[in-house]
């Protein structure tokens, strides 16, 4: 069985699909991890979202931002939409509903252990071991899956606290672990999350640093995946694999083969 790892699609389908041909996708055999952002930007949301959810155990997929603020829009918890129009063909859909119960189901984090690989749509605290991580995402994933997952989408947005605590509590607390999942690129030394600067890391003001660049993070020792970066790029190290190859940018959708090695396969992007 083959497990590939590839980058947010954001609505772009048709490259997908030439991604899946490429690679020699057998949903039968091989596992598709997925960084998220499935929706958003891209051309073909609706036709993404359908295409994933049919693939069932086959495909693997966190949440990344883009994804909980269409589920926020299609429960009424944000009014005020950026990129509406390309979410309008999904909430307008007949099984929009169905699409929408399947999405908020999805993992936030993904942990194989015979891979010791962790996936996350964008980053992780510092004072996070794996275990920890998949705890806190545990905590928001059994909010969305039940009965009161409307008060978490509409009071999700904001960027406070930044900094992580034990003692926080409500609503601060499950915005925390949503932005730490969904939204971090860079953070300062003491660990407090930036959300300003989304441009490449060497362009940042003194005193960030890329999350993974964290002093002796707690989850050091297992090969994190992760997408949410266009501006970082593709980076396929050892214990480090960024898939966000900015495909909706123009540039290219990329897949990981979570090989010892990993392997790159991408197709280019109009």
């Amino acid at each position: 069985m083959a497990v590939y790892a590839i980058g947010d699609i954001q609505g772009c389908y048709d490259p997908f699909r030439r991604l899946l041909d490429k690679i020699g996708f057998d949903p039968q055999e091989d596992r598709l991890w997925l960084t998220g952002d499935l929706v958003n930007r891209g051309p073909k949301s609706l036709k993404t979202l359908r295409f994933v959810k049919s693939l069932g155990n086959a495909a693997i997929t966190v949440l990344g931002n883009h994804d909980l603020h269409l589920l926020a829009l299609g429960n009424e918890a944000r009014y005020s939409a950026t990129h509406f129009d390309s979410l309008w063909k999904v909430l307008n859909a007949d099984d929009c509903t169905e699409i929408l119960d399947w999405l908020r189901h999805r993992p936030l984090a993904h942990y194989s252990k015979k891979l010791n690989t962790l996936m996350v749509h964008a980053g992780i605290p510092p004072q996070w071991s794996v275990r920890k991580t998949l705890r806190r995402a545990a905590e928001i994933e059994g909010v969305l899956s039940g009965d009161k997952y409307f008060g978490l989408l509409k009071h999700m947005y904001g960027d406070r606290p930044r900094r992580w605590s034990g003692d926080l509590k409500g609503y601060a607390r499950q915005r925390f672990i949503i932005n730490a999942f969904t939204r971090t690129r860079m953070i300062y030394a003491d660990g407090r999350l930036n959300f300003t600067h989304n441009g490449p890391p060497d362009k940042a003001r003194k005193g960030l640093l890329p999350w993974f660049d964290a002093r002796n993070p707690a989850w050091a020792g297992t090969r994190i995946v992760f997408g949410h970066w266009a501006a970082l790029g593709l980076v396929v190290e050892p214990q480090l694999v960024c898939v966000d190859s900015g495909c909706v940018w123009g540039r290219a959708l990329t897949a990981v083969k979570l090989t010892k090695k990993a392997r790159v396969t991408q197709v280019f992007c109009e």
